[in-house]
């Protein structure tokens, strides 16, 4: 049997900074209400020139160096994102250029902020059934592209930036398993404004209230049976790193799991919801502090437009 094992991350943020106190001067609010609403203090906006598929060979370079691979060793790239320039070609073939990674095959994925969860789920099938060796697994969005800068309910909200890990085929268990779910009756909870066909201004539109209740609701019975499916008991859970959308869902997921905020991952204060990003950038940050060791047991879970939800159990 063949488990994928995380081997290296990375992550890339924008060098523009969007604090609350700058969106005081754009929009009525104010950094106590965002704070108290969110938990976000700032975050980073792509830069002019900068595209997704940049900030994803950002992400990836960093990746493959903690790796100590190159890109001639992959043997699939996944790009999760929503925010991609262009329809065609992808950010993942874009990102497959300019790393090198000849006839590597490359594709983007989009669930939304849910995105790397599901692209870990396609990473993990196509290594235990031995269609791949080595996964690049990138997260690269820029919702700030989709924000109305004058609805004070979702402009404080958004961030850009992009995280990256390589997997690689292991004896030893490293991605437990991961489940994904998705309702699309309730698309009209969370989405974007305008398409292709109207040629409308794209705008991100939330019903906050409604996501926050199923938000939690949906992690919360997912985390409970992640738990049992895997035998796993919720003190053996080292780590949370939950999709960074809002601090008072990871507090809501925590004391599910039963869990102090010293062992959740938390970096939304500093990026906002970086939609698929998020994750590999929270997980990078803490294996580079030194928080989380090899052998931590870790929850990952996210939960997105679609809607879509997701969560994976790994042994790092």
């Amino acid at each position: 049997m063949h488990y994928p094992r995380i081997i290296g991350t990375g992550s890339y943020l924008p060098e523009k900074v969007l604090s609350n106190a700058d969106l005081e001067k754009m929009v009525e609010t104010s950094d106590t209400w965002i704070i108290e609403r969110t938990g976000i203090s700032e975050r980073r906006i792509m830069g002019e020139g900068e595209t997704v598929a940049m900030m994803a060979e950002k992400a990836a370079r960093q990746a493959l160096a903690t790796a100590r691979l190159d890109a001639k060793d992959l043997d699939l790239i996944i790009v999760a994102t929503c925010t991609a320039g262009q329809a065609m070609p992808s950010a993942a073939c874009l990102l497959q250029a300019a790393l090198g990674a000849k006839h590597c095959p490359a594709f983007d994925l989009n669930a939304a902020c849910s995105g790397f969860i599901y692209g870990l789920s396609v990473a993990e099938q196509y290594i235990r059934s031995g269609g791949a060796k080595t996964v690049l697994l990138v997260g690269s969005d820029a919702l700030t592209r989709t924000v109305d800068w004058t609805d004070r309910g979702t402009c404080i909200l958004f961030g850009d930036g992009a995280g990256a890990i390589v997997l690689q085929a292991d004896e030893r268990p490293g991605v437990l398993g991961t489940h994904l779910y998705a309702d699309g009756s309730k698309a009209e909870i969370l989405y974007t404004t305008g398409n292709l066909d109207s040629g409308q201004p794209c705008h991100i539109k939330m019903k906050g209230n409604e996501v926050y209740k199923l938000a939690i609701n949906t992690l919360a019975s997912l985390v409970e049976e992640m738990l049992a499916k895997y035998n796993i008991q919720a003190s053996e859970v080292k780590w949370l790193v939950p999709h960074q959308a809002n601090l008072r869902i990871i507090q809501a997921t925590a004391k599910t799991l039963g869990m102090s905020m010293e062992r959740v991952v938390v970096t939304l204060q500093h990026q906002g919801n970086t939609t698929a990003a998020s994750i590999p950038l929270a997980l990078d940050t803490a294996i580079r502090d030194g928080r989380i060791q090899r052998g931590d047991v870790i929850l990952l879970e996210a939960f997105g437009a679609g809607l879509t939800w997701g969560a994976s159990l790994i042994r790092y």
